[in-house]
């Protein structure tokens, strides 16, 4: 195989390479993978934060009662109490919106409810001290939950988007063209179409592969030798 082949031939693979890239099918399953790493990311850093808030959130419930009594190991409960319904919300807010279905409004008061509780009594404490530094780090947590669990939904919903328009070929260039034959393909048409009677030029050549000028007489040199026409 000489340069011009080997050129032909990487430059068809690349195009086939191309090709399989830019299918629908292909960027939806990228999409997919993409939704799957942001879930996991939102979900990580809503987790962590809420995490942070359940000792604060056990403060605020079990002021001034002794340790290890029966209200303080109570006041434990409360957090994951509305962690639980704020998580519950989360996941299921992962599915309509994956199927872009619009939820009641209840649901994002009972969203927005368990934020707002988290944040009072998470940083209650720190408003009745006027420290301004607490106050700042006993929001961050509680305000970076509130803010992944209102983005994570329009993501979703946006990410659903992108691989319907890619399925749907809004948003990909699907009218590429054709996988471009290798050398082999265009010399096995060329195979085909010939009989004992025709003569093998580089004119016969391009009109039975449609293959290019400048390939025609390799293609129609590799095909004389083949049948002993040299």
């Amino acid at each position: 195989m000489n340069r011009a082949e080997r050129l032909a031939r990487d430059a068809a693979t690349a195009a086939e390479v191309r090709a399989f890239q830019t299918h629908p099918d292909v960027v939806a399953l990228r999409i997919e993978r993409v939704r799957r790493q942001v879930d996991w990311m939102c979900w990580s850093g809503i987790v962590l934060g809420l995490a942070f808030t359940m000792t604060n959130v056990q403060g605020f419930a079990a002021a001034g009662v002794p340790p290890w009594s029966l209200p303080w190991i109570a006041a434990w409960v409360l957090d994951p109490t509305v962690s639980l319904v704020l998580l519950a919300i989360l996941r299921a807010e992962q599915v309509t919106a994956r199927y872009q279905i619009q939820t009641g409004v209840w649901v994002r008061r009972a969203k927005w409810f368990t934020l707002a509780a988290t944040y009072v009594m998470n940083t209650w404490a720190s408003f009745a001290a006027g420290s301004v530094a607490s106050i700042v780090l006993h929001s961050v947590p509680p305000l970076v939950v509130f803010v992944a669990a209102e983005a994570i939904s329009d993501l979703r919903e946006r990410l659903t988007d992108a691989a319907l328009q890619a399925v749907n070929g809004a948003a990909v260039h699907v009218n590429a063209p054709a996988v471009r034959k290798v050398f082999a393909d265009y010399l096995a048409d060329a195979r085909a179409a010939w009989s004992a009677d025709v003569e093998i030029t580089p004119a016969w050549i391009r009109q039975v592969t449609d293959c290019s000028r400048g390939l025609s007489p390799k293609l129609a040199k590799a095909l004389r030798a083949e049948v002993g026409h040299e």
